[in-house]
């Protein structure tokens, strides 16, 4: 539903504001839709024939991966925002959403480095 909620959102607030550039705020529906749903779906599947859950560290990933994805559609919203608003931020503020928004990304590689390690421990568990 977030997805489809942020597609509508960049399309009216561009909109509104007489927007017709590139911005940010296009990427947030696509971002969500596959990495909130599309992903999801995908570790789905993998527990259905793994058992990702079994594994100790599958809510760490969990809750890592959602904090990251949280935080990295907040930081394209707020940047999208700036842009379609040509708000005047100052090289702080700036540098602040840049390097959240890489912080977000840093938490979601981490996430995604987890995932990965649940998900050969739980295929060398089914194998053995």
């Amino acid at each position: 539903m977030l997805g489809m909620l942020l597609g509508v959102f960049y399309r009216e607030f561009t909109k509104i504001n007489d927007y017709t550039e590139e911005t940010v705020l296009s990427g947030l529906h696509t971002h969500v839709l596959v990495l909130g749903v599309f992903f999801l779906l995908i570790v789905l599947l993998l527990e259905k024939s793994f058992e990702l859950t079994k594994d100790k560290r599958f809510s760490i990933f969990f809750i890592t991966y959602n904090i990251g994805l949280i935080l990295s559609v907040i930081m394209m919203a707020i940047r999208g925002c700036v842009e379609v608003l040509s708000l005047e931020i100052s090289t702080m503020t700036d540098s602040s959403i840049s390097g959240t928004a890489g912080l977000s990304h840093i938490i979601m590689t981490i996430a995604y480095i987890l995932f990965f390690l649940i998900l050969l421990n739980r295929i060398n568990d089914v194998e053995s």
